[in-house]
């Protein structure tokens, strides 16, 4: 429990800073870039992201990989030697794959692809970002030993200092070039930086058999871990498609750039309750991987139960805050500059609720070498998104895509892959299906209500009556918890969780 805290404490200082990031950059944006402009940054973004898609799978196959070998001889050495290869595998792939993005991109034009043409340096910021994006990627092998060797929390306030320089040098850029380029190249080097220092500085000397560990090159190796990965690639790849689609998507079909920025934004914050609980779950994913490995099977379906629970309550308390508050938020967000669309923020919130245990679900099969369930699942997932996305977005718009979006994690991440593994978890799956259910509803509808009234008797006006109003609320909600800081009424209601 104590290195989950640990971990659990480091993800909340990511998280923050993440939100930091969108709060603070987007208002920097605004003042500098029109709204077509953003429209593009939020198009640029979500292609390098997708470009994550590249791992093939070869981060969760290390990852299982490195758990596997703590119940084996040598384990040190085991584990620096396929470190060594899985590190060669990743320069090779990283290399063929960068000149085929650049050959596609200069032949494709994605700013024509995407209806940005007139939007200066679109093409050369997203050929930037892309192949960034991608020379980043041997270290998540780094990565992937930091979570199998419990060094979750390190490898988090890691990434929270890269994401704090990340942000700094992306407001020095649009204040001083003001080019969607100068953005591109910031944020990409900063993540480079921090790349080089995991695999070059931290990770040797915080793991020395990585020195002594080396494997020599072979074809047939390499090739056998990536025919093994494949199933997780594919897993991964739906899950980076599911994220980042939406946005290439409602770029692509949506002719008003307008919707399309008010597309992005409304999906920055839904994405922010996912990101929140999927950095509370990475931990968890880690210890539960671990007890499954060992065959821990008491252990793990305790850790199953009572994660699942607390992912659930804290997507919902997020949720209720950011339903109560978005209009206010967002008028001040934007300075007014782009309308509110309530329905479209309300559906993504909601989703994000939904998928919280779900969430769990997928890092859990991700560590416990699932690939098969994962490929079926997620591929599905993908398919079903795809199909309605194409029947909605012309219609609805961006409300069709989070239609889209909502539909393809409930029926199919919650429906099929987390009432699975629920199943062969725990003891009582539907009890502990409908408890979540219960915590969702007890927690989401009373703190919208809640935010409503609180809306209406908050003074002042503009950001005095948003703070005011969040201040009251927050004051309320800490009151009404504050009897679970007692540890004997936390234990209680631990022991009461159906599992």
């Amino acid at each position: 429990m104590g290195r989950l805290l640990h971990g659990w404490s480091a993800n909340l200082v990511l998280v923050v800073l993440g939100l930091t990031q969108q709060l603070l950059l987007v208002p920097a944006y605004l003042h500098f870039w029109s709204s077509d402009t953003l429209a593009a940054w939020f198009a640029i973004f979500a292609a390098g992201s997708f470009m994550i898609v590249a791992d093939s799978g070869l981060q969760s196959r290390a990852v299982n990989r490195f758990l596997a070998f703590k119940a084996c001889a040598d384990c040190d050495g085991r584990t620096g030697s396929f470190y060594s290869g899985t590190m060669q595998v990743y320069l090779r792939l990283v290399l063929f794959l960068g000149v085929g993005v650049v050959a596609i991109a200069l032949c494709l034009q994605p700013s024509v692809m995407l209806g940005f043409k007139a939007t200066a340096s679109f093409d050369s910021a997203m050929l930037v970002m892309m192949v960034g994006m991608l020379l980043t990627l041997p270290a998540s092998v780094t990565s992937a030993l930091y979570r199998a060797r419990g060094k979750f929390g390190r490898i988090a306030w890691l990434l929270s200092g890269a994401l704090l320089l990340t942000q700094i040098a992306q407001i020095v850029a649009v204040a001083l070039f003001g080019s969607l380029l100068a953005v591109a190249i910031a944020y990409i080097s900063t993540q480079l930086l921090f790349a080089i220092f995991l695999i070059a500085i931290d990770a040797p000397r915080l793991f020395p058999f990585l020195k002594r560990g080396h494997r020599a090159w072979s074809w047939r190796w390499a090739i056998g871990q990536l025919g093994r990965a494949i199933p997780f690639g594919v897993a991964n790849a739906a899950e980076l498609a599911l994220t980042n689609l939406p946005v290439l998507l409602v770029s692509a079909f949506v002719a008003d750039r307008v919707a399309v920025a008010q597309w992005g934004l409304t999906r920055v914050m839904a994405s922010l309750v996912r990101g929140l609980c999927s950095q509370m779950v990475l931990p968890m994913a880690a210890e539960l991987g671990h007890d499954y490995a060992v065959g821990e099977h008491e252990r793990l379906r305790r850790h199953y139960a009572y994660g699942s629970v607390l992912v659930t309550a804290l997507a919902s308390v997020v949720v209720a805050a950011l339903l109560s508050f978005w209009a206010d938020f967002f008028a001040l967000w934007t300075h007014g500059s782009i309308p509110l669309d309530m329905p479209l923020a309300v559906t993504l919130l909601l989703g994000a609720v939904t998928v919280a245990p779900a969430l769990l679900a997928l890092g859990f099969a991700s560590h416990s070498n699932r690939a098969d369930l994962l490929v079926r699942t997620k591929g599905l997932q993908l398919i079903l998104f795809l199909g309605l996305s194409v029947l909605l977005i012309r219609g609805l718009g961006p409300l069709g895509a989070a239609l889209a979006i909502v539909a393809s994690d409930f029926g199919i991440q919650f429906g099929l892959l987390a009432v699975l593994l629920m199943r062969q978890t725990l003891r009582n799956p539907l009890r502990h299906m409908a408890f979540l259910a219960l915590i969702a509803v007890t927690i989401v509808v009373p703190g919208w209500a809640l935010g409503t009234m609180v809306a209406e008797i908050a003074p002042g006006s503009g950001v005095t009556h948003f703070l005011s109003e969040c201040v009251i609320w927050l004051m309320i909600v800490g009151a009404i918890a504050s009897p679970l800081l007692r540890s004997g009424l936390r234990a209680s209601l631990i022991s009461r969780i159906p599992s």
